[in-house]
C-alpha cells in the first residue's frame, strides 16, 4: 500500500504515538561490532564524566579526550567557548561567521574520531586578544559565564579540565586565559540554586563538580610553572580496546581535522610511548597525590544511585557472559537491565546511559535502520519523500517494526507492527508536506543580529548545541517482546553517482536566493552608482518583484523590478541606481523579493570543503553601503591572490580596473600598464609560484611600479625574500600586532605622500571606526635605511610598534609591506582604511 494512502486512511492521535523531542541530530547509528559492544558494556558500568574546557576549536587536547572517552569509557566532552570565527583560513577566503561554521564542523569531525562530545557558548572569537580583561569585557562576561554554568548543569561533569591556566598564568592569548577563569567561576556557581535561577525554571538542576584541574603545558618547558598547588601526573598512553590503535594515533587523526588551521599534517605526528600528563588543582577538592588519578574520591559506579548496585551487578554479569560469536544471546538480560534503569529518576546521566544501553541492544540484534530523503533541499509547503529501511541480521527474540514517526505529523507509518526476521529487510517510503511556516536553514547562532562579542540566541534550549536540530526528526519504533526500542534518525541525501560525497542534511530553502555583485558598495557623496543584484531560482516558475531597502538619506530608482524565472537554476540579473546623500554615511542595503504573497530576503552561501559536509548558510541578502570623500590616482591595478580576501572587490568599488595575476605574470613586460600590484594576505605562505617570480616583480618596481604586499605569517613561508630589502617577520608574533581596534595611531612621517596624496589623512578621524584589530604579524626587523615607517600604534600598556606600514623607494618605484588589517577594514567600508589604501596604490614612481 502506498504511504500517502495510509496517511489518508489511518488517523492516529498524537497522544497515542508521541514524538520524542530529545532526538539527537544525527543519522541512526549502525550496529556495533562485537568488540565495540564489549567495550560499551564496560563503559556502561562507569558514570564518570569529564568536561574539557578551552577557547577555540583546535585548543583541545585530543590525546586526553581519546584516553578519557575510548580508554576509560567516561562521558567526555569538549567545551569550546567560541567557534573560532576570528581565526585564519588556510583553505579559502571564508572568514568570520563562515569560518566559525567550518570550524564547528571540524570539531564535530574530530569528535567522531576520539568519541568525545562537543559544546559551545555564544561567545564570538573576535581575533587575537592580549589580555583576559579585554576578552571578558568584549564578550559580556556574565552572559558567557551563564552559558558555561548551563553546560555544567546539562552535562554534569565530575571533573573539569581546563586547557589553559588562570592568572597569574597565561594561555598566550586573552581568550585562552579567559576560558580558564570562566571554568573556575562556573565551578563555584553551577551548584548554587540562586545563580542563574532562570536555568532551573527551564528544567535544569544545580550541579557541583568535584574539582577543576589545569592540564598543564608550557610554551617553554624550561620555564617554571606560573601557578602552584596540588599536582599529580597520569600516563594517558594506551591502545584502543576495539581497534587496537594507539590512543596517540587516534588523537593525531582527530587533531588533523582542523584543516582550515593548517593542522592536516598532524596525522604524521602521533605521540608514541608513555604520555605523562600533569594536572594542577585550580578549584575544589584535590586528588590524592598517591592515587594520582583525576577521578580520585569520586564514585564513578552505579552505586551513586539508590538501587544502582543491582544495575552494576547486572552489567557485570552480562559483560562476563557476553559471547562475541552470538551477541543476540545477551538481549534478554539486557532487556531485564533496561527495566531496572527505567525505574530510576530521569537525569542527564541516567538518560545518557539509557541511550547507551539501547545502542548496545540494537547492536546485539544487528538492527540497522536508514532513512533517506529524495532531495537535499526543500521549500516550505513542498512534499518530500522519505525512504526507509529496517534490517535485522541476528536471530533473536521476536522483533517487530512498530512504525516510523516524525516531527511533522502525529501519524505513524505503517499502521500495524510488522515482524522482522534475520536477513529479510523491510523497506518502504512515505510522503510528507513541509509546513509553510518551517524556518529556513541558518545556523541557530546566526539567525539573529548579535553583539560584537556574543551571539544572540532567543531559544535557551539551543545554547550549547554544536549545530541545529534536524529540520525533520524521525524515530523508528521497534517492539522487542514487551519492550519498546526507539531509534532516532535524521534523513540524509546523497546525490546519485556521488557515492564518495558526504551525505547532506535536509536544508530548508526559499524559492529564490538574492546576491549583490559586491559585499560593499562605495558611492561618492551626492553621486549615483548602478548596483547589480542576481536572483536565482530554486524552483520553476519563480516570478515576482524585488526591491531594495536603504538607510535614511539614500535613494533608489526604480522602486522595484519584476523578474520571471522559468526553470530551477535560472538566474536573472537586475540593476538599480543608488544615490548617496551629500554627507558621509555608512549602512546596509537589503534586497527583498516578493512572490506568492511572501517576502524573501536571503543569500545562498554553500561552503564546500572536501573534508566536511556541505554547509548551507542563508544570511540576509544585504551589502554594505558607504559614502565619503575619496581620491584616487591611476586606473589599473594588478591583484595577486593569497589565502583569500575581498580587497580586489573593494579596489573595483574605488573605480580601479583590477587584473587578476599569477606568479607567471610577475615580469616587467607582463606588468606593463599597471599602476600598482597588490599582493593578497599570506601569499608568501600560500603560493608556490611566487618565489621564482620575485626577481621580475622587484625589477618592475625598480622601473617605476608600486607593490603593496599584505601581511604573512612567519611560519611556513614558501617564498622569500619578502621585499627587495632586508625585512623579517620572525619576531614574537603575539606581541607584533595591535589587537585594540581603537588604539591611537601616530604619524611618524606626516609629510610622506602615502599619508597625503590624494587623500590628506588625519591620525584621529581616519583611524576611527575600525573593526576587530589594527593589524598583525608586523615585521620584527627591517632595513631602516631603505624603509620609511609611517605609523606608530600600540595596545594599552605596551610600547609603540613602528612597523605596521613600511614604504621603501626601490629604483624609480615603491615597495610597501604592511601588517595593517586592510583585508578586514576594506570590506567593512571603513573610510580611513579606504583612503589610506587608495594613497598606497596611488604612489607614483619617477
Amino acid at each position: 500500500m502506498r504511504a500517502a494512502a495510509v496517511l489518508a486512511t489511518i488517523p492516529i492521535t498524537l497522544a497515542s504515538f508521541t514524538f520524542t523531542p530529545a532526538s539527537r541530530a544525527a543519522p541512526a547509528p549502525a550496529p556495533l561490532p562485537p568488540a565495540a559492544i564489549a567495550q560499551e558494556l564496560r563503559s556502561l558500568r562507569t558514570l564518570g564524566t569529564v568536561l574539557h574546557v578551552g577557547a577555540h576549536p583546535d585548543d583541545e587536547n585530543t590525546e586526553l579526550i581519546t584516553w578519557l572517552a575510548r580508554g576509560r569509557g567516561y562521558r567526555t566532552a569538549y567545551l569550546s567557548l567560541t567557534r573560532g570565527d576570528g581565526g585564519q583560513n588556510e583553505l579559502g577566503r571564508d572568514f568570520d561567521e563562515r569560518l566559525g561554521v567550518l570550524r564547528t564542523q571540524e570539531l564535530l569531525a574530530a569528535r567522531q574520531l576520539d568519541t568525545g562530545r562537543q559544546f559551545f557558548t555564544r561567545a564570538i572569537d573576535f581575533g587575537f586578544s592580549k589580555s583576559p580583561e579585554e576578552t571578558l569585557r568584549f564578550w559580556d562576561r556574565d552572559q558567557v559565564l551563564a552559558d558555561v554554568v548551563r553546560i555544567y548543569r546539562q552535562f554534569r561533569p565530575d571533573v573539569v579540565v581546563t586547557r589553559f591556566p588562570i592568572p597569574p598564568g597565561s594561555g598566550g592569548h586573552g581568550h585562552h586565559t579567559a576560558s580558564g577563569i570562566l571554568a573556575v567561576e562556573a565551578f563555584k556557581l553551577a551548584g548554587d540554586p540562586t545563580a542563574y535561577p532562570e536555568q532551573l525554571a527551564q528544567g535544569l538542576a544545580p550541579w557541583q563538580p568535584k574539582r577543576v584541574l589545569w592540564n598543564v603545558f608550557r610554551f617553554n618547558p624550561d620555564t617554571p610553572l606560573p601557578l602552584s598547588g596540588p599536582m599529580f601526573q597520569q600516563d594517558i598512553a594506551g591502545t584502543d580496546p576495539v581497534t587496537g590503535e594507539a590512543f596517540g594515533l587516534i588523537a593525531a587523526h582527530s587533531r588533523a581535522m582542523h584543516k582550515t588551521q593548517g593542522l592536516g599534517g598532524f596525522v604524521t605526528r602521533a605521540r608514541t610511548g608513555t604520555n605523562e600528563q600533569t594536572f594542577l588543582l585550580l578549584a575544589g577538592e584535590p586528588a590524592n597525590a598517591t592515587a594520582a588519578d583525576l577521578m580520585d574520591g569520586i564514585e564513578t559506579s552505579w552505586a551513586r544511585y539508590e538501587g544502582g548496585r543491582a544495575i552494576d551487578a547486572g552489567l557485570a554479569a552480562i559483560a562476563t557472559a557476553f559471547d562475541p560469536a552470538q551477541p543476540a544471546a545477551s538481549v534478554p538480560a539486557l532487556l531485564d537491565l533496561r527495566r531496572l534503569l527505567a525505574a530510576l529518576p530521569a537525569d542527564p546521566i541516567v538518560d545518557d546511559k539509557r541511550a547507551q544501553l539501547d545502542r548496545v541492544i540494537q547492536s546485539c540484534l544487528g538492527l540497522r535502520v536508514q532513512t533517506t530523503v529524495d532531495r537535499p533541499e526543500v521549500v516550505p509547503g513542498e512534499n518530500i519523500r522519505l525512504t526507509f529501511r529496517a534490517e535485522l541480521t541476528a536471530s533473536a527474540p521476536e522483533v517487530r517494526y512498530a512504525g516510523l514517526r516524525t516531527s511533522l505529523t502525529a501519524v505513524k507509518f505503517p499502521p500495524a507492527a510488522r515482524p522482522l526476521a534475520a536477513g529479510a529487510p523491510f523497506s518502504d517510503s512515505l510522503e510528507l508536506t513541509l509546513p509553510d511556516d518551517t524556518p529556513l536553514t541558518q545556523p541557530y547562532w546566526l539567525r539573529e543580529e548579535g553583539e560584537a562579542g556574543i551571539a544572540r540566541v532567543s531559544d535557551p534550549t539551543l545554547i550549547g548545541r554544536p549545530e541545529n536540530p534536524p529540520a525533520l526528526r524521525i524515530e523508528h519504533v521497534f517492539q522487542i517482546g514487551d519492550e519498546t526500542l526507539v531509534i532516532a534518525d535524521e534523513p540524509r541525501h546523497t546525490e546519485p553517482g556521488q557515492a564518495d560525497a558526504k551525505p547532506r542534511r535536509l536544508d530548508v530553502i526559499p524559492p529564490v536566493a538574492l546576491e549583490f555583485a559586491s559585499e560593499v558598495f562605495y558611492v561618492a557623496p551626492g553621486a549615483t552608482k548602478e548596483v547589480s543584484l542576481a536572483i536565482s531560482a530554486a524552483r520553476a516558475d519563480a516570478h515576482g518583484t524585488v526591491r531594495l531597502e536603504l538607510p535614511a538619506g539614500w535613494s533608489v530608482a526604480p522602486a522595484s523590478r519584476e523578474f520571471q524565472l522559468a526553470a530551477a537554476g535560472d538566474q536573472a540579473r537586475v540593476t538599480f541606481t543608488l544615490t548617496a546623500p551629500p554627507a558621509a554615511s555608512r549602512g546596509w542595503v537589503n534586497a527583498v523579493a516578493t512572490l506568492g504573497g511572501h517576502d524573501y530576503s536571503h543569500q545562498r552561501i554553500a561552503l564546500r570543503y572536501a573534508h566536511l559536509p556541505v554547509q548551507l548558510l542563508q544570511p540576509p541578502a544585504r551589502a554594505r553601503l558607504a559614502t565619503f570623500e575619496l581620491g584616487t590616482h591611476g586606473r589599473n591595478i594588478g591583484y595577486l591572490p593569497g589565502a583569500g580576501d575581498y580587497v580586489a572587490e573593494c579596489l573595483a568599488q574605488m573605480g580601479y580596473a583590477v587584473r587578476p595575476l599569477t606568479g607567471a605574470d610577475l615580469t616587467p613586460e607582463k606588468l606593463a600598464g599597471l599602476d600598482a600590484v597588490v599582493i593578497g594576505v599570506r601569499a608568501f605562505n600560500e603560493r608556490a609560484d611566487l618565489k621564482d617570480a620575485l626577481p621580475g616583480l622587484f625589477a618592475w618596481v625598480e622601473q617605476g611600479g608600486t607593490v603593496i604586499a599584505q601581511y604573512n605569517r612567519p611560519n611556513g613561508l614558501l617564498a622569500t625574500p619578502l621585499a627587495p630589502f632586508d625585512l623579517s617577520i620572525d619576531g614574537p608574533a603575539p606581541r607584533l600586532r595591535v589587537t585594540d581596534e581603537t588604539a591611537p595611531v601616530a604619524f611618524l612621517a606626516p609629510d610622506h605622500p602615502a599619508l597625503n596624496v590624494p587623500n590628506r589623512l588625519d591620525a584621529a578621524t581616519d583611524f576611527a571606526g575600525w573593526v576587530q584589530e589594527r593589524g598583525a604579524y608586523f615585521p620584527s626587523k627591517w632595513d631602516e635605511t631603505a624603509f620609511t615607517a609611517l605609523l606608530a600604534m600600540h595596545d594599552p600598556g605596551e610600547p609603540p610598534l613602528r612597523s605596521s606600514l613600511l614604504v621603501a623607494r626601490h629604483g624609480r618605484g615603491h615597495y610597501v609591506y604592511t601588517g595593517v588589517a586592510f583585508f578586514r577594514q576594506l570590506p567593512a567600508g571603513v573610510p580611513g582604511a579606504w583612503r589610506l589604501f587608495a594613497n598606497l596604490v596611488s604612489l607614483k614612481g619617477e
